[in-house]
């Protein structure tokens, strides 16, 4: 496992780095005081971290905007260390495998780390394919998304998912938006599953799916209609 640590005190990252040091499954360690030259050095490697140790208060950058960038830099997870507990939620919503509050013991990383290595023993999924809860799905089977809070629900028909995630970010994801259009506020469909499109006098429309669904396309997304060729 290789571990990035990111945090502006030194002290903190001297900690994390003696913590780690007794885990033998941990072959490399890297450092970086900030989010821009936590950028440069992973832009610099030939492969990326397969763990980042995030700080959320620091100069130059938020922790939270540093791990999605971390992620599509390729980074797989993303743990937060912080002095903050009221990030927390925010921080489970980017997908983090764990929250770990400042002094961390060495007890509390151990379960964080085990959390690590599950993830990292799932294989990757290929293009056009994602792990939600331990399942693959095909993205091409996915006719429509939906916000349910903090998730979002992935629906294959007749069955539904429920990953932790916004719209918003899942959207954002390589390969999610070229996929998938948002027609509400509160939720996107895969186009590929379109049957019918009924416009309304209201400026609104309602779009059937290959599964009976409908689903209501609200006038802020009207302009989208062109994306559907039923």
């Amino acid at each position: 496992m290789r571990v990035l640590i990111v945090d502006d005190e030194p002290a903190a990252r001297s900690r994390l780095r003696r913590m780690l040091a007794a885990e033998v499954d941990v072959a490399e360690l890297l450092e970086a005081p900030d989010a821009p030259a936590a950028l440069a050095l992973v832009e610099g490697l030939a492969a990326p971290p397969d763990l980042a140790l995030l700080d959320i208060e620091m100069p130059g950058g938020n922790g939270m905007q540093l791990a999605t960038e971390l992620r599509g830099a390729g980074v797989r997870c993303v743990v937060f260390s912080t002095a903050h507990a009221e990030h927390a939620l925010t921080a489970f919503e980017l997908a983090a495998l764990d929250y770990l509050l400042k002094p961390c013991t060495p007890e509390r990383l151990a379960a964080a780390l085990a959390r690590v290595r599950e993830h990292l023993a799932r294989p990757e999924a290929a293009v056009g394919e994602w792990w939600v809860n331990g399942e693959r799905v095909r993205l091409a089977d996915v006719q429509w998304l939906s916000a349910a809070d903090n998730y979002i629900e992935l629906h294959v028909p007749p069955r539904h998912l429920l990953e932790r995630a916004t719209l918003a970010e899942a959207l954002a994801r390589p390969g999610w938006m070229a996929r998938f259009v948002r027609v509400h506020r509160s939720h996107a469909v895969n186009p590929a599953h379109v049957q019918r499109i009924e416009r309304l006098s209201s400026g609104e429309a309602v779009l059937t799916l290959a599964c009976g669904q409908t689903l209501r396309v609200s006038r802020g997304y009207r302009a989208m209609l062109a994306s559907f060729a039923p």
